[in-house]
C-alpha cells in the first residue's frame, strides 16, 4: 500500500439505548392466595432456578399459587402478550434473567 492511498475504518464502539425509568409496582400485603408468574427470560440458566424456586414456593408457601411462564422470544425481544397476560391474571412477577 502507498502512502497516497486512504483506507476507510469503522469506530467499533456502540450505543446503549436509552433506559427509560419507571416506578415499580406497590408492594402487596401478602402473597398468600395471589398468583406470582415465574417469568424466565430464557438467559443462560434461569429455568432452572425459577423452577428451584417454584418448588421453594410449593414447600414452604402452598396458599401461593406460580405460573412459570417462558417468554416467546429471547431476553432481547419484548414479549407484550406475555406481559398482558400477567397484568390479567397475575398479582405479581418475578422475571429471572439467569446467573
Amino acid at each position: 500500500m502507498s502512502t497516497s492511498e486512504k483506507i476507510t475504518v469503522l469506530n467499533p464502539m456502540g450505543f446503549a439505548p436509552k433506559v427509560v425509568k419507571k416506578p415499580l409496582a406497590p408492594r402487596l400485603s401478602t402473597l398468600d392466595g395471589k398468583t406470582v408468574y415465574l417469568v424466565d427470560c430464557r438467559f443462560d440458566d434461569s429455568d432452572v432456578f425459577l423452577k428451584q424456586m417454584q418448588a421453594w414456593f410449593g414447600e414452604h408457601m402452598p396458599g401461593v399459587r406460580t405460573v412459570f411462564k417462558p417468554i416467546s422470544s429471547v431476553y432481547l425481544k419484548d414479549d407484550p402478550t406475555t406481559w398482558e397476560e400477567i397484568k390479567a391474571r397475575g398479582h405479581a412477577a418475578i422475571v429471572g434473567v439467569g446467573h
